[in-house]
């Protein structure tokens, strides 16, 4: 490991200091809080959720579609409105609450024409009236996507995919604090690194069993010639390895077609890494889509590596935080 690339900062489980504002109308509550406060966001696909328990008190008033905000020390975490309510028998209400990402579950019928992803997200936002923050810019221009009774999210997703596979660049939707916010992952490096030291449990595996292929086809049907194009790519060393892995997917067009045959073999033909690190020490800058370094022990291996988080849950209980992470390797070697 290269000395000073990496520096691990958390204290240890320190405590901290929680604060709900649940806001109705002109009214603003900080509601007296039991039990635990949990954060969750993953990588694509689900908005961030915030879950915790109030005090039903002769005060508190609160709806579903209330703005609720969480901080954190003297940091703005999470903003989003509460969906759910829950009551039992007890003097407790259950609140489940989601950021402005709930809404990309809409559905909706769209054709997007020499775009790029970047454009295709400040579309659809300015459609829903979606507030955006930083949206970087992705570069590159799809030619055609048409999305039929599609989510919101599945269309960002397209569009983010078509790019990866064209770019090699991976770019993270999330919500920062009430604002779209779309980055490329190599800027959401943390100076972090886990070890044996800092967790309680961890899982590690390795699997070729999931979005690993070693076999590429992609089709196109030509109208003008009235035949299938066949384009293929693939790695006869790892075919006889593991045998025949095949990835086949339809194409709007010939052009690039086998450039993106190749890429698409890059980007699937190794082995999918794994690591599921639970109760580590707690660190609020940690969300889906960042990077952390990781080195620990697993009996007969090492691991050094740069991992990617695909799904973060923090966990707020008696003044402590601590940190559940499922973690995917990345081609980054600490």
């Amino acid at each position: 490991m290269r000395k000073g690339l990496w520096v691990f900062r958390s204290e240890g489980r320190k405590k901290v200091d929680t604060t709900i504002r649940i806001i109705n109308g002109n009214t603003t509550y900080e509601p007296v809080i039991t039990g635990e406060v949990k954060l969750s966001t993953e990588r694509y696909g689900s908005p961030g959720k915030l879950t915790f328990e109030v005090v039903k008190d002769s005060v508190i008033n609160f709806q579903e579609g209330n703005a609720v905000q969480l901080r954190v020390d003297d940091a703005d975490i999470f903003l989003g409105y509460v969906f759910e309510k829950k009551r039992s028998k007890g003097e407790t209400i259950s609140v489940t609450a989601y950021d402005q990402l709930r809404y990309l579950k809409n559905k909706d019928v769209k054709q997007f024409e020499n775009m790029k992803a970047s454009e295709i997200v400040k579309s659809l936002a300015a459609g829903f009236k979606l507030k955006c923050g930083e949206i970087a810019d992705t570069g590159w221009v799809i030619e055609s996507l048409i999305e039929d009774n599609k989510t919101l999210f599945d269309m960002i997703q397209d569009a983010l995919d078509e790019t990866l596979t064209n770019t090699k660049v991976m770019y993270v939707l999330y919500d920062n604090f009430g604002k779209l916010t779309l980055k490329n992952v190599e800027g959401m490096k943390l100076n972090i690194l886990m070890t044996n030291e800092t967790a309680e449990d961890f899982d590690y595996s390795t699997s070729i069993d999931s979005e690993t292929y070693n076999q590429i086809k992609l089709y196109y049907d030509n109208k003008d010639t009235g035949l299938r194009e066949i384009y293929m790519a693939k790695d006869g060393s790892n075919i006889n390895n593991w045998g025949l892995l095949q990835y086949v997917e339809k194409a709007d067009s010939n052009i690039g077609i086998s450039s993106k045959a190749n890429a698409l073999l890059s980007l699937y033909n190794k082995k999918t890494r794994k690591l599921s690190l639970k109760n580590a020490f707690g660190d609020i800058r940690v969300r889906a889509g960042c990077g952390i370094a990781v080195s620990l022990g697993l009996g007969d291996i090492n691991v050094n590596q740069y991992f990617i988080c695909e799904a973060v849950t923090h966990t707020f209980k008696s003044d402590m935080h601590l940190m559940d992470l499922t973690l995917r390797g990345a081609d980054f070697i600490v």
